[in-house]
């Protein structure tokens, strides 16, 4: 199986995108297809061996659309198509609006006793047909979509409405004016309807030019993204310092990056220091301290210093790559709040014209003349708008993605935007998600009086030479002090007990209690002190020299900065929080009770955290998962909503449907409430859509003609559409003020 974007030009509302869905379902070899009308885009599965992407891409074409895969659809080459798109129908609204002017007061001059030089009036038709049929020029582009989609696709859009509202009043006041000329008529201006058809471009076009506008809007933070990548990178190849493009940089290279340069891919730092600003991709504002064996994200700025490192990941395969392609593809899914939407928009057309031809042929039956019942006709194809349920949607996911992006938190697909709000119970890995995932030294007791630095210095000796975690944390912890800690002269690593070391020939004893029980070393005075510790969930190492013991190091992997205040955010939203994981029951309720976590399932074994997940659906739960490891990926996949530590492991974060790059628990609580933000919008921008249409069709209908006499003119209704979609979009492009609620 196989995944490819393609960028689609075309498209003139929310019935072209299905209409494309519908050509392209059930073809050897695609798998799924989804096209995003907000984005313009369509994300296609499908079977290489049966399908090429070329074929693909001609069967968009028979279609009636134009399709560029999104790899050769570069942000400046997409930049240009955009404002060649909006220029266009900007020059075609300018020309059009020129031209229905003069029909407007060539039809109200009688009206207002307005002048009308002779010539004019002595060659009104034709000049009337003259001007109409050239604003109906500027409109080709609509004909030519709406008979294309009737005659290849066997269905109808929104061109389609347009191209038989529109047809019908220019046609049938062309079939009036031949009347006219032929004598079978007296003239007289009310009864044509020139004016009425090139107005209706004009307001179309005006309504498609802001549109066009807005839309652009909602991709502005993919866009800025994007713009973030270096044109070019200094690197050193044999032996020679040169800048080559970026597309140039490959795996392996030595990079140089100066004072205010823009890091050009990722990679490892190998000489030099700096501070280097990240908050283009992880959303944090202070510098990171970078140095020899430190990794480096393409597309930061470092700010004082020079380095160089190596290169790691180029092209695609970059952290910043890897985000766009996300949020790329999370913007161009669908949501399951837009099924609704998405399955009126299909029968949405054909119920308008079926509803059109009937006001049309129940007021003719009823009595009214001709012109009334065209009247109506024309105004229900007009005000009909699947645009704005079809951009209801998808314009709030993009515009949210972006947002979420922008703040650290990366969500894979409109599904997961969908259910964050709605997750009543949070339950969190502890190693590496609510704890740091490393021990640390917490507490030194002296048993002899003796000074702290004295026993951190017997235990660093002793455990200089081993790679245990627990040994790590005690050489650093002395590095930290700043002790000079010389290389034991023997070392003997016992397993499950500690180690041996000795120096200066003297021996020195660092671990636990069965290493000084086989020693025979009496450590009945500390037990107390040991127990209490151990209650605490820490792990206790005895420190002796020369068989006497010195004192006590307690270690622990200690909470993350924000871990604590997370935790009570996610409360005050009213849900429920819960810790799981592997370890022994009193470390896991120490970490519970620091967090501010009451209810813990501890001893819980890698392969089983999936079925206690299960288990807690089985309750009614809506469950979000927050881990950071291999081990949790099961649960991660397995909750209803799966959430990943930015900085854990390739599987985790591939089995979750949301990532928080910058490793900030408080995160979650931004997820959330992007969720409830952009689901508000969602909801108001279908509530819109439903009430515009579900009202202005019966309106444009005439139900109101009997009781008040009211009939809505053409022109009022093409207005009303022009700007029902574009309302639509602006509600969206207003969630770009959304600040969190950290």
């Amino acid at each position: 199986m196989a995944k490819i974007r393609f960028k689609i030009s075309g498209m003139h509302c929310a019935s072209c995108a299905a209409n494309i869905e519908r050509s392209l379902k059930g073809k050897d070899g695609i798998i799924s297809i989804r096209v995003n009308f907000a984005n313009e885009s369509a994300y296609i599965e499908y079977t290489a061996q049966e399908i090429s992407p070329q074929g693909l891409e001609k069967l968009i074409q028979d279609a009636g659309y134009k399709a560029t895969p999104s790899e050769q659809a570069d942000l400046d080459a997409e930049k240009i198509s955009r404002l060649k798109e909006i220029n266009s129908i900007k020059v075609k609204f300018i020309f059009s609006a020129v031209f229905s002017l003069p029909l407007m007061y060539l039809s109200m001059y009688k009206h207002f006793k307005l002048p009308l030089p002779g010539f004019i009036a002595d060659n009104m038709l034709l000049v009337q047909f003259a001007l109409a049929t050239l604003v109906l020029f500027c409109g080709i582009n609509f004909f030519k979509s709406g008979i294309r989609a009737v005659v290849k696709l066997r269905a109808a859009n929104m061109d389609t409405l347009i191209t038989l509202g529109v047809g019908a009043s220019y046609l049938y006041s062309v079939v009036y004016s031949l009347a006219i000329l032929s004598g079978r008529v007296s003239y007289a201006t009310d009864a044509l309807y020139y004016e009425i058809s090139a107005f209706l471009i004009t307001f179309i076009l005006l309504g498609r030019l802001l549109e066009a506008v807005a839309k652009g809007r909602t991709g502005q933070a993919i866009k800025k993204l994007m713009g973030l990548k270096a044109s070019t990178a200094t690197i050193i190849r044999e032996g020679i310092e040169k800048e080559v493009d970026i597309g140039e940089v490959v795996t392996g290279d030595i990079v140089i990056v100066k004072p205010g340069e823009r890091v050009p891919v990722d990679g490892i730092v190998i000489e030099g220091h700096s501070g280097v600003d990240e908050s283009m991709v992880t959303g944090e504002s202070i510098p990171v301290e970078k140095s020899i064996g430190s990794s480096v994200i393409g597309a930061t700025i470092n700010k004082t210093g020079s380095f160089k490192f190596q290169a790691t990941k180029v092209g695609k395969d970059t952290v910043l790559a890897q985000i766009i392609m996300l949020v790329e593809e999370a913007q161009g899914s669908k949501a399951p709040i837009q099924e609704l939407a998405d399955k009126i928009s299909a029968y949405f057309v054909p119920a308008v014209l079926v509803i059109g031809l009937t006001t049309f042929f129940v007021w003719l039956i009823a009595g009214m003349p001709f012109i009334f019942a065209l009247t109506v006709f024309i105004s229900v194809l007009i005000i009909a708008c699947p645009c704005s349920l079809g951009l209801a949607t998808p314009t709030a996911v993009m515009v949210g993605m972006g947002i979420g992006a922008r703040h650290g938190v990366l969500i894979k697909n409109a599904r997961s935007l969908e259910i964050a709000c709605k997750i009543d119970t949070v339950v969190f890995d502890k190693t590496g998600t609510l704890t740091q995932g490393r021990p640390v030294v917490t507490d030194i007791i002296n048993i002899k009086g003796g000074e702290k630095n004295e026993i951190i210095k017997f235990a660093a000796i002793a455990e200089k030479r081993s790679e245990h975690p627990l040994a790590e944390a005690v050489v650093a912890y002395a590095g930290e002090m700043k002790l000079d800690i010389p290389e034991p002269d023997a070392f003997n690593a016992l397993t499950g007990k500690g180690v041996i070391a000795r120096v200066g020939g003297e021996i020195i004893l660092l671990g636990n209690r069965k290493l000084f029980i086989e020693r025979g070393i009496d450590i009945s005075t500390i037990e107390d002190m040991l127990a209490d510790l151990e209650s605490q969930g820490k792990t206790v190492m005895i420190a002796a020299f020369r068989e006497e013991i010195l004192g006590i190091i307690a270690l622990a992997d200690t909470l993350k900065e924000f871990s604590k205040e997370a935790v009570s955010a996610i409360k005050n939203l009213g849900k429920k929080v819960l810790l799981i994981t592997g370890d022994n029951l009193n470390t896991a309720r120490s970490i519970a009770m620091a967090s501010g976590i009451e209810d813990v399932l501890a001893e819980v074994l890698p392969q089983d955290k999936a079925l206690r997940i299960e288990g807690l659906q089985m309750e009614g739960r809506k469950i979000a998962m927050v881990g950071d490891g291999i081990n949790d990926a099961p649960a991660l996949a397995r909750a209803d909503l799966g959430i990943a530590i930015g900085r854990g492991t390739d599987v985790a974060i591939e089995s979750a449907d949301i990532v928080l790059i910058k490793d900030d628990l408080r995160d979650v609580v931004v997820a959330m409430d992007l969720s409830r933000y952009c689901m508000k919008k969602i909801k108001q921008n279908l509530f819109w859509a439903f009430f515009y249409n579900f009202t202005g069709v019966p309106i444009a209908a005439g139900v109101l003609y009997p009781f008040t006499g009211f009939l809505l003119n053409p022109l009022i209704a093409g207005i009303a559409m022009a700007f029902s979609s574009v309302s639509v979009v602006t509600n969206s492009l207003l969630m770009r003020r959304y600040k969190n609620s950290r």
